[in-house]
């Protein structure tokens, strides 16, 4: 093994909403695991906190690690354990090294997958884990935003107010371009090729290192496209076998196929919402299924061969799921999804999703504090909010009572505002952490 490497991180580096939380966290806790899908900028972050640096993802590091794992933990700390599943008892060993010394800031561990074979112990109390997503709108720079995502769960009802020059061809481009960070500035073939081999390396690489071999490349395909194809719905099981199945006479079974959205699931790439069950509010009839997100909307895009052109028209290309709206509706609310997750992320905040039990009433996006209090989000394409677009967030404001800190619909306009009946209108590049 390399001798400990100081950290230097290139100076091209685009900040993160997380490394505030990289930073708090390391300032008081011996241990941090940084967890996300491949390409979201795990290791770039870490870098810029770690002192020392282990990279189990090249093979020479890997195989003396194995031989010696005690080696790792050496070196000025923050001692940094790049993709640490390659080697899984990493875990405990930092576990461990934690339990003997719980000074802070003592190692940051990455990983892009939860591990075929899981650690013995689950780290509680010694690691402590950090969710890490694509850039969202804000990191991704194309606008200064100016609405805080924290100061409307503050309960404060902030003033709203600004203006962007960000369209809705704009909004599509960033759907398209992908929040990868090693993606941007691509553009055209080289992304498509780009995002065509990242896809090709879920089946191809994932997969097995997660001891799952595929043995038919073309089925998991369909069933990454039927997901795609899902992107802000609740469609059931069935739905999705359905569209991945749908010339296929025999339908597989659910323990057959379950594999493929197992390890998806642990490699980060689906990126589900799940339902808001709230335990004190009298609100009857809510519908628990999660809503589908891939990781990225770029990879959705990309798999049903969505391009620019295609979305603007209102094409839907791909297998057939159900939805209200179009495909474009869909792959925005989850370019949205994502940069609100980050801002939650950053406030302390959990993101769920509201639906009654035959649709009447759904409200896109539940923000929700520790302490049980919301805020409402619903998002919209459209460049004007009238008030049909709002009346699943009255409908909720009417039960949520107190409990409602503030509604936001999240639109493609030009300018941020509150209504008259108090709903805050914001377009998505306006909003920040």
């Amino acid at each position: 093994m390399s001798e400990s490497a100081r950290a230097n991180p290139p100076s091209s580096y685009l900040p993160r909403v997380v490394d505030g939380e990289l930073d708090e966290l390391l300032s008081h806790l011996p241990a941090i695991a940084i967890e996300g899908a491949k390409g979201v900028g795990k290791s770039r972050a870490a870098l810029q906190h770690a002192t020392s640096v282990r990279r189990l993802d090249e093979p020479t590091e890997r195989i003396i690690a194995q031989a010696d794992p005690a080696r790792l933990l050496e070196g000025e700390p923050p001692v940094l354990i790049d993709e640490w599943q390659r080697v899984p008892e990493v875990w405990d060993l930092v576990r461990r090294a934690v339990d003997d010394d719980n000074s802070p800031g003592r190692f940051i561990l990455t990983g892009s997958a939860v591990p075929a074979e899981l650690p013995a112990h689950s780290g509680a109390g010694r690691i402590v884990t950090v969710r890490m997503r694509p850039l969202s709108l804000a990191e991704r720079q194309i606008e200064s935003p100016q609405i805080s995502l924290g100061s409307l769960l503050s309960g404060t009802q902030p003033n709203i107010q600004g203006r962007t020059d960000v369209t809705l061809e704009r909004y599509v481009e960033e759907i398209i371009a992908s929040g990868f960070p090693g993606l941007r500035g691509l553009a055209g073939r080289p992304l498509r090729a780009q995002l065509d081999g990242y896809i090709r390396l879920i089946t191809e690489r994932d997969f097995p290192e997660l001891g799952h071999t595929v043995r038919k490349p073309d089925t998991h395909m369909r069933w990454l496209r039927a997901y795609a194809a899902a992107t802000a719905t609740t469609a059931s099981y069935e739905t999705i076998r359905d569209a991945a199945t749908s010339d296929r006479g025999e339908k597989p079974s659910k323990s057959a196929t379950q594999p493929y959205t197992d390890v998806l699931e642990r490699l980060w790439v689906l990126d589900r919402v799940d339902a808001w069950l709230p335990s004190r509010n009298a609100i009857s009839r809510l519908s628990a299924p999660p809503k589908h997100h891939l990781v990225d909307p770029a990879l959705a895009a990309r798999l049903l061969g969505a391009g620019a052109d295609t979305l603007l028209a209102g094409k839907e290309p791909g297998p057939v799921i159900p939805r209200d709206g179009t495909l474009l509706g869909a792959l925005f609310e989850s370019l949205v999804t994502q940069s609100v997750r980050v801002y939650a992320q950053a406030a302390e905040a959990q993101v769920r999703h509201l639906r009654t039990y035959g649709g009447d009433h759904e409200v896109d996006l539940i923000v929700v504090r520790d302490d049980g209090k919301i805020v409402a989000v619903e998002v919209k394409l459209n460049r004007t909010i009238l008030d049909a677009d709002v009346r699943h967030l009255t409908w909720l404001r009417e039960r949520a009572g107190d409990d409602l800190l503030d509604a936001v619909v999240i639109s493609t306009g030009p300018e941020a505002y509150r209504r008259t009946d108090g709903i805050a209108v914001v377009p998505a590049a306006l909003l920040g952490p």
